[in-house]
């Protein structure tokens, strides 16, 4: 039985987790649609939809709290001044897990987290700003 487990563990120690998800969370905010395993993007779900919540508070301790969490600057602004507003009218339920098949390697089950209401055009955004950027230079 499984009485009181919070949360996966995913054989890994908790600093590791830890930044794990870091990284993951702020990958989800700016490219709003990521590929991952299906055990991380449940667990992904529950600490991405308690980040927006603080978004939509909006005030300096939830922007505290929530770099905190992510590793940049540049998500804790995407999520207060981008996706806080979005979803001021939403109770809930930010994000969605597809499931997306099994990777080749070694059969595990895959899954897509995104946003509800995604913005289409931010995936990839800043590799095609750097990339527009490379050609006018040279």
């Amino acid at each position: 039985m499984r009485h009181a487990r919070g949360y996966r563990r995913l054989n890994r120690t908790h600093e590791h987790r830890k930044a794990m998800f870091a990284n993951m969370a702020g990958s989800l905010i700016e490219h709003e649609q990521i590929k991952t395993t299906l055990p991380k993007a449940k667990e992904m779900k529950r600490i991405i939809e308690k980040l927006v919540t603080l978004g939509k508070r909006g005030d300096e301790h939830a922007r505290r709290q929530a770099a905190s969490r992510l590793k940049q600057h540049m998500h804790v602004a995407k999520l207060f001044d981008v996706l806080g507003p979005r979803y001021k009218d939403r109770q809930g339920g930010y994000v969605r897990v597809l499931k997306a098949g099994f990777r080749y390697g070694d059969m595990a089950p895959m899954a897509i987290i995104e946003f509800v209401d995604r913005d289409v055009d931010a995936k990839g955004a800043a590799d095609k700003a750097r990339l527009a950027e490379e050609d006018a230079a040279e």
